[in-house]
């Protein structure tokens, strides 16, 4: 795609999807932490896309697309799914256990450096001077309102492998990110890639649930279901074609920074459900973000 030809932020098929998938991913940090409340975390993991992936496939055969995939397409479903619907969220579930939500929110609104480096790496996608500066003030924004979640949320368990299991996450979803927008990837219509590779990542999550938790447990509370099936459905099957379509349109390092949006939710709901409290760093640390994704999109990227 030529820099004529992108669509820019302002296009309601860009604006729309990032506003939409900021917003549903922002509550589902409040919806995981109930999911692995006295369930384990590698097994709600399997549940969400248990009930997600039956449901993708219906949606590609519903808009006419083919599912049939060639042996490099399967190949690349197989390393997308391994990468975003297993390892990314068996990370996140399971730094969920030691950190809080919001911590693990504010870290991945850091995945667009991962991202850009990535693109460079595999796709060649060029970033300017802008999108570097405004990446950086948009860390410094994010730093403050890690600073702030760390010293006044409540932590429990082991901190530290909880922030390496964020940061492992972080990095699982960004190879997922770019690998998908190679030349192969694209040729395949998104919604059957990303199909493919939910079953995939959803064998995977059924094998890797049994031998490390045991048996499947069977919640009985209701809300632990809804919760799954908000998940499952409306922040998985609605939201990632919406996001890797994104990728697509404007690439790897702009789409991540629908997680500034994301944390904004997040801290939104806090503020209205978890009594969080503004102060003057967790403002300041908003602002700067904002302002640097501002900064960062402003500019242009070359592919």
């Amino acid at each position: 795609m030529s820099e004529a030809s992108a669509p820019t932020m302002l296009s309601p098929r860009v604006l729309i999807p990032f506003l939409l998938t900021g917003t549903i991913w922002g509550s589902t940090w409040f919806v995981i932490t109930g999911q692995i409340d006295g369930v384990p975390a590698a097994w709600s993991v399997f549940y969400r896309f248990l009930i997600a992936c039956p449901a993708l496939f219906l949606v590609a055969l519903l808009m006419g697309k083919r599912l049939r995939l060639t042996r490099p397409e399967q190949l690349l479903a197989l390393g997308v799914g391994l990468a975003q619907f297993s390892g990314n969220f068996l990370f996140v579930y399971h730094a969920e256990m030691h950190i809080t939500s919001g911590i693990v929110a504010v870290m991945f609104a850091l995945l667009m450096v991962p991202n850009a480096i990535f693109a460079r790496l595999v796709i060649g996608e060029r970033v300017q001077g802008g999108f570097i500066g405004g990446s950086l003030v948009a860390i410094c924004g994010v730093a403050l309102l890690l600073v702030h979640e760390w010293n006044a949320a409540p932590l429990g368990g082991n901190v530290g492998l909880g922030i390496a299991l964020a940061v492992g996450g972080m990095l699982a979803a960004s190879i997922a990110n770019v690998v998908q927008a190679n030349p192969t990837g694209r040729g395949v219509p998104m919604v059957s890639l990303l199909a493919w590779a939910m079953l995939y990542g959803t064998i995977f999550d059924l094998f890797f649930a049994a031998v490390t938790a045991g048996p499947p447990p069977l919640p009985a509370k209701w809300q632990f279901w809804a919760g799954t099936a908000y998940l499952a459905l409306i922040g998985s099957v609605v939201t990632f074609p919406l996001h890797y379509n994104l990728v697509r349109e404007i690439g790897a390092g702009k789409t991540a920074y629908n997680g500034i949006v994301t944390v904004c939710v997040a801290m939104l709901l806090s503020t209205l459900f978890e009594g969080y409290r503004w102060t003057a760093l967790t403002a300041s640390g908003a602002a700067l973000a904002l302002f640097g994704m501002a900064l960062a999109l402003r500019s242009k990227q070359r592919r």
